[in-house]
């Protein structure tokens, strides 16, 4: 098992930056394809971005592209999201996630999830 959890959420101006983190503990960092995902209220949850094992491969939404940019630092157990030109309709919790599956996108295919953190981008 792997235990997550997400910080560096906020309050930002439309346009403005955050990055997110994502800390792991338990079983090798390494062994998973981690993802962040979002969840606006009444609406699902959402593929935001993932990246493999080795960080070598990611993956974007469509609607985070060329704004948002996933990394890790396997050395520190640590995932980021950068987030960049953000919008209103970026406002939404946001989840990291881990699997064993490579390549993976949807929500379905992760088995660990953190507690979220509140990201809100005011107009």
């Amino acid at each position: 098992q792997v235990q997550l959890v997400e910080s560096g959420g906020g309050l930002v101006q439309a346009g403005g930056s955050l990055r997110l983190s994502c800390a792991a503990s338990g079983r090798t960092f390494t062994l998973y394809t981690m993802g962040w995902f979002r969840q606006a209220p009444g609406k699902e949850r959402e593929f935001v971005a993932s990246i493999s094992r080795t960080g070598g491969s990611t993956y974007y939404a469509d609607s985070v592209k060329g704004r948002f940019a996933i990394s890790r630092d396997n050395a520190k157990n640590t995932g980021y999201l950068q987030m960049n030109s953000l919008k209103p309709e970026d406002t939404a919790v946001y989840y990291c996630a881990a699997t064993l599956r490579p390549g993976a996108n949807y929500a379905r295919e992760y088995d660990y999830w953190g507690q979220g953190t509140q990201v809100t981008v005011s107009s």
